[in-house]
């Protein structure tokens, strides 16, 4: 099953997957149940991402699916595999580094994120923000200074 916003990456490897088990009816038939966590509140692809499982679970032979949304912990970027994060090199997109986890209940940061990521294309670290807003909500847009392209960042959360 692939992310619909970033079909490089299955659920797995972004994270978003948590456990899939299989539990006993009353009836002695099975429920197939998936556990997902959106990468941020209100990420408009769990819609998606619900449907494709039930779909591809039914298709598999699986009529009785169940998919739960787990929202503790909540996702973080740490989480997306190293297949992850080299399939969303060779697609031209940056990896997140290390989430920054701010101490005590809400995490809140009013100065601009501090991010120095690679230009997926040269491998440089000459790079510089172009907007703080990408194609979706979790990416920022970068350019390269010196091979002069312009590329995605996957911010870390």
């Amino acid at each position: 099953m692939r992310d619909p916003e970033m079909p490089m990456l299955t659920l797995a490897d972004l994270g978003v997957l948590r456990g899939v088990e299989v539990t006993p009816d009353a009836d002695g038939g099975e429920t197939v149940v998936a556990s997902i966590t959106p990468t941020y509140t209100g990420c408009p692809a769990m819609a998606t991402m619900r449907d494709d499982l039930v779909h591809r679970l039914n298709d598999a032979g699986f009529p009785r699916v169940e998919v739960r949304v787990v929202l503790d912990p909540p996702w973080s970027s740490d989480w997306i595999s190293e297949r992850g994060r080299a399939a969303l090199r060779e697609a031209g997109l940056s990896p997140p580094g290390p989430a920054r986890r701010a101490s005590g209940p809400v995490a809140l940061t009013l100065g601009p994120a501090r991010r120095a990521p690679a230009c997926p294309r040269c491998g440089s670290a000459a790079t510089r923000i172009a907007s703080e807003f990408g194609s979706t909500a979790c990416k920022a847009l970068y350019r390269c200074t010196d091979c002069l392209e312009p590329f995605e960042h996957v911010k870390e959360i």
